[in-house]
């Protein structure tokens, strides 16, 4: 039973969850309207026999006041047609019994049937009279029908317990029960009819409920990393199903935002790979190559001293370019390695301001508002991150403007930010998209790798850098580092 309940799917589930909940009502229904029924229908009966009790004791106590026969048992024959006619009158049967029990007055019901021989119980009598209430009913069963006896004291109007009235109060309940019958047989058609439409429309609510369901279901079955992906447009979902598919496609933005992180690390690591092998390609011939051009530069003593000077010239341009060359695969190797982050407890102001310091201008101002800054930060590298930044600000500033270049740091509780701004001629709208790629370049004797090491060395100590850049003004380079 456990399996098949795991197995159940949401629909049938649904489904039958309906089909009871309106059956359930449905039970409810029938069986609070039987016990109103029958509660109302006690509740008439009673009434009605307490109004017909309380006319019959009016009826005999005027006629027993009337000819004083409370106190004179002997008159009650004289005036049998008297009670007979509140019989006749009121349609009812009914008996009236001395104190110790024994009749005084009966009607066409014969008394064996109602009184148990024309006479009541010498100790039932005794209780009846001494009961402060004076009254007693009770549920009987004959030949004749089901009836509720009632017992009850008569006084007359001077308060004086003369006898005992015995009125048996039949209730007529063929009439009652053909009503109730009818009625429920109604209310079965009725709930039966309601039952076969809860069926029909639980199918197709199921059904509704569950298909958007269903293509969710399919569409993250669908769902990968590697995969072209395809978000979810549903027309008047309802709020929970809308929640769904609003995290369904915020799913799908992130699986796309991590397939292009781990296209373009891919990238990374592919260009990294290139650059350790192309600075290995370089290097490998570099080296014999400079040695070769110092000793012909040392060991060229059999030419004139005007020769000699052009050689030397000429050497010295050799070892100059193949230095170049040896500086270009030595920045290829130094992106593709990048030494391990160390990271320490560090004071950013006073590593930032020897980054500042090492360019030794005075067109560089560093400001803070703190005397020191402690937190875990690879000094070194730091160090490096600030330089290139520096140094690209020096750079962006054309020829003939005055340099303003603003190295700041500021704190919060939870971030230190290391603003660096210039007023170069700033970054194309074309380039703006391309400065952090490890190739790009808008420099004639750059490789292009400063600010994609910089980022780098940024995101080892969990931190992040932006720009912001204005054509012929400036560009402000912002680092924000956690505490």
């Amino acid at each position: 039973m456990k399996f098949l309940k795991n197995k159940m799917s949401l629909r049938l589930r649904i489904f039958i969850s309906m089909i009871l909940l309106v059956f359930t009502a449905t039970l409810l229904v029938l069986g609070s309207t039987y016990y109103q029924y029958r509660t109302e229908s006690d509740q008439y009966n009673s009434y009605r026999q307490e109004r017909k009790e309380s006319q019959l004791k009016r009826q005999i106590n005027y006629i027993v006041n009337k000819y004083n026969l409370s106190e004179n048992y002997d008159l009650w024959e004289d005036y049998q047609s008297d009670f007979e006619e509140i019989t006749r009158i009121h349609s009812v049967e009914y008996s009236i019994f001395k104190i110790d029990g024994t009749p005084l007055f009966y009607s066409y019901l014969p008394l064996d049937v109602i009184s148990n021989n024309y006479s009541l119980d010498s100790d039932f009598s005794r209780m009846l009279v001494s009961n402060e209430e004076g009254k007693f009913t009770s549920e009987n069963s004959t030949d004749v029908g089901k009836f509720q006896a009632s017992y009850s004291v008569l006084k007359d109007d001077k308060g004086i317990k003369y006898a005992i009235l015995f009125f048996p109060y039949f209730q007529d309940v063929s009439f009652a029960e053909s009503e109730l019958n009818v009625f429920l047989s109604t209310l079965y058609q009725i709930y039966f009819i309601m039952l076969v439409v809860a069926i029909v429309l639980a199918y197709f609510i199921s059904r509704f409920v569950t298909r958007s369901i269903e293509t969710i279901r399919l569409k993250i079955g669908q769902a990968g990393l590697l995969k072209k992906n395809e978000k979810i447009y549903l027309k008047n979902p309802t709020k929970e199903i809308d929640s769904l598919v609003n995290s369904y496609n915020k799913m799908i933005d992130d699986l796309e935002d991590s397939a292009q992180k781990l296209a373009k690390t891919e990238r990374e690591q592919a260009w990294q790979e290139m650059a350790k092998q192309v600075a290995h390609e370089i290097k490998n011939p570099l080296t014999p190559m400079r040695l070769t051009v110092q000793s012909f530069q040392k060991n060229s003593g059999i030419v004139s001293n005007g020769e000699k000077n052009k050689l030397n010239d000429f050497c010295d341009t050799l070892i100059e370019q193949i230095d170049t060359m040896s500086n270009v695969a030595t920045s290829f190797s130094d992106f593709a390695t990048l030494p391990k982050t160390q990271l320490e407890k560090t004071d950013v102001v006073e590593a930032t301001k020897k980054a500042v310091e090492i360019f030794e201008q005075n067109n560089i101002t560093f400001e803070t508002l703190s005397d020191s800054i402690f937190i875990k930060l690879d000094k070194a590298q730091w160090i490096r991150v600030m330089t290139n930044l520096i140094k690209n600000s020096i750079q962006a500033i054309p020829y003939g403007r005055e340099p303003d270049i603003l190295v700041k740091i500021s704190e919060n509780s939870n971030n230190v930010k290391v603003l660096v701004s210039d007023n170069g001629l700033g970054v194309s709208k074309s380039n703006r998209e391309k400065i952090f790629e490890p190739k790009f370049t808008t420099k004639s004797d750059g490789m292009g790798l400063g600010l994609g090491i910089v980022r780098n060395i940024i995101s080892s100590h969990r931190g992040k850098i932006s720009y912001k850049s204005k054509n012929n003004k400036g560009t402000d380079f912002t680092i924000t580092l956690p505490k």
